[in-house]
């Protein structure tokens, strides 16, 4: 079992080495530090002149000099003697030694007399080769012998057990390893703090766990940790500060950290460098990771690469990310290659992909197969697809079922889904609660929605005081009131309606210039209102014949009163016949009130051409 983090230090008197495969590190732990070779050489020699004097101290550092170099045979004799002269750390050495070869209860004897004699680092190794003989009571109390001497791994040994074991000591004796500069301890601990915030809470906030945590993930990070570094750089992008979030990703990318490359690239690409990122991408997606793959695949499609894109979407899904096979099936369905999306989706789907079994049923629904489409739908939104809710919301109200319908158009709203809370907002004024269809209404305008906006102008609207008049008429000029404003944000938008009512209330205020501006944008747009209020506009003003080709489109387009105004414009113009076809016209169209009058318009023209 391999829980350790840092590569170990000597200790002690300097002759103190830990087992190679205690550490995180693949590196062997007995090979020479990096110093200059010929210093070691004199020390070497020094020391071997001592040795051979029966200095037991020089046998002791020689026998770990030769170890830390791989010259097992070389040491075990110095060691040896040392450990008969009562060296302590000469028989903790000799139980790596002996641990190396392959001799675990050799060294563990070895081990066991030098932590009697008071050897943090023994103790350590001795708590660790109970551990991985299931002996944890053992274990528990060699390490906790050697954390309680101040020895760094042995905290860490001791924290991991008993975390293993759900242990509330457990972060205590992490944070004294931590504190000690223990890398990976530092790791665990930010991952520690980190699960423990909760939802409102984030990673890097000023105060608390999230500061604490982000602490940590420096700490690890500084000391070579890639997976902290990966982190660090997540809360630095989250916080806005890109350029050192791309510094530790790079760190990070650099040691093999597959998901940083893949987050490198994500970053480059934000910033405009898709070169660079696809470089970053590659190296993450040959590395196994799915979705720099799934980015690879995504960057080729909007090049029209379509078969080096599907390469790398199969090979995304080959590691393991089901991105990959929803990926692959929205490239079919571009492509026009229906059952191969088909096929694609329902994999993703059946692996769980919310957003596959969403495009699953509306590819189900195009198709006709209402039956098969609806379970899909209630999978997807049952696994939190919003846009699966409001499709479940449209499909019941497509049969009528409007209760059903406003069940799911009412969780995709809550989810922020602007054209579900759009139809909330409706059902709620059909329901005569203008309240919820406010609230709704104003959720809908400020996701966007034009419709949204323009229903709750009205709504505000109905609810205004009559316009005070000025003692001659005109009306009192004051600023805009809030559905003034929605009415605007609803025409800027293209909203036809809007852009009349937007008109109309110009041409109140006395505003003549942007009224025609907002009648002939919604006219131009097919507004058949649009149209005959700017014909209107540009009658007053002296534009008879521009207005009458106004009124025409209006007619055209099923506008009764713009045909009326077109007869009576022929009627004055002597053009009897083309006024008596208006008339009939605007007789056919309506309302009532139009009718009656251009009937009666219609009969005197008939009676003047028969005259």
């Amino acid at each position: 079992m391999d829980v350790m983090g840092d590569k170990a230090t000597l200790l002690e008197t300097g002759r103190f080495v830990q087992p190679a495969d205690f550490s995180e590190s693949t590196g062997d732990l007995s090979q020479p530090m990096d110093r200059d070779e010929t210093g070691e050489a004199a020390e070497e020699a020094r020391q071997r002149l001592a040795a051979q004097s029966g200095d037991v101290e020089a046998m002791s550092v020689l026998g770990a000099l030769l170890l830390r170099r791989g010259d097992l045979d070389g040491a075990e004799p110095h060691l040896r003697a040392a450990t008969a002269a009562g060296d302590r750390a000469a028989a903790n050495n000799l139980g790596v030694l002996l641990h190396q070869r392959g001799y675990a209860d050799d060294a563990a004897g070895w081990w066991r007399i030098a932590a009697v004699a008071g050897s943090a680092a023994a103790a350590h190794a001795l708590g660790r080769h109970h551990r991985e003989r299931g002996d944890e009571p053992a274990a528990e109390y060699w390490l906790r012998q050697s954390a309680e001497q101040g020895h760094a791994l042995g905290a860490y040994a001791l924290a991991d057990l008993l975390e293993h074991r759900g242990d509330t000591g457990a972060e205590q004796w992490m944070r004294i390893a931590a504190e000690r500069g223990h890398r990976e301890a530092a790791y665990r601990l930010a991952r520690s703090l980190d699960r423990r915030l909760g939802p409102e809470e984030d990673v890097g906030d000023d105060h608390g766990a999230g500061a604490e945590a982000e602490q940590w993930y420096r700490q690890a990070a500084a000391r070579g940790h890639r997976r902290a570094a990966l982190h660090l750089g997540a809360i630095l992008e989250r916080r806005g500060a890109l350029k050192e979030a791309g510094r530790w990703y790079l760190t990070s990318a650099k040691d093999g950290e597959a998901r940083a490359a893949c987050a490198l690239g994500f970053l480059l690409r934000d910033a405009g460098d898709t070169e660079s990122a696809a470089v970053w991408w590659l190296r993450a997606a040959q590395d196994g990771d799915g979705n720099a793959a799934n980015a690879l695949g995504a960057l080729h499609a909007e090049r029209g690469e379509s078969q080096t894109a599907e390469r790398w979407y199969r090979a995304a899904m080959d590691a393991g990310d089901d991105n990959g096979a929803y990926n692959l099936g929205l490239l079919c369905a571009e492509q026009g290659r229906t059952a191969q999306a088909e096929q694609w989706y329902r994999r993703a789907a059946y692996a769980g992909h919310r957003e596959a079994a969403n495009a699953l049923a509306i590819l189900l629904l195009q198709g006709g197969d209402t039956a098969g489409a609806e379970p899909w739908f209630s999978k997807a939104a049952e696994a939190g697809s919003v846009d699966a809710a409001f499709n479940l919301g449209i499909l019941f109200a497509g049969r009528g079922e409007e209760a059903l319908a406003l069940r799911w158009y009412e969780r995709a709203a809550a989810a922020g889904h602007t054209e579900a809370a759009l139809q909330v907002g409706i059902a709620r004024l059909r329901d005569g609660d203008e309240t919820e269809a406010e609230r709704h209404l104003r959720c809908a305008a400020g996701g966007g929605s034009a419709e949204a906006a323009y229903r709750l102008a009205t709504v505000l609207d109905a609810r205004r005081p009559p316009v005070p008049a000025h003692s001659l008429g005109e009306p009192v000029h004051a600023g805009k009131s809030e559905c003034e404003e929605w009415y605007e944000r609803a025409a800027s938008q293209g909203h036809r309606r809007a852009q009349v009512r937007v008109g109309m209330l110009a041409a109140g205020r006395g505003d003549v210039v942007e009224a025609a501006r907002w009648y002939r944008e919604a006219a131009e747009a097919g507004s058949r209102n649009g149209a005959f209020n700017l014909g209107l506009l540009l009658a007053r003003e002296g534009s008879d014949p521009e207005a009458a080709v106004w009124w025409t489109r209006a007619a055209d387009a099923g506008h009764g009163r713009a045909a009326l105004r077109l007869a009576l414009v022929y009627a004055r113009r002597g053009e009897l016949a083309e006024g008596q076809r208006w008339a009939d016209r605007a007789v056919a169209l309506g309302p009532a009130e139009v009718s009656e009058r251009a009937a009666r318009l219609r009969d005197a023209l008939r009676e003047e051409l028969s005259a």
